[in-house]
């Protein structure tokens, strides 16, 4: 099933919130067989491996957040 979706006419706001809806119905797919690609998995193992290294760079959520504010307001 391929649903129409205009996304060419939707505001960012409306972009963020269908976006929110999908991770929350797709998060109830999680234990289903082959949830996640491979490279899916391999990209969380590298990030995981440059953590453990000290290799990987944080942002400060609440500076984050307002970023993000800033874009959709």
């Amino acid at each position: 099933m391929s649903p129409a979706l205009n996304l060419d006419y939707m505001n960012i706001s409306d972009k963020f919130l269908l976006l929110e809806k999908l991770w929350e119905n797709m998060s109830q797919d999680v234990l289903q067989k082959d949830f996640s690609p491979k490279w899916h998995l391999d990209e969380l193992s590298r990030r995981e491996l440059n953590i453990e290294n000290k290799k990987s760079k944080f942002n400060d959520f609440e500076d984050s957040k307002a970023r993000l504010h800033k874009i959709v307001s």
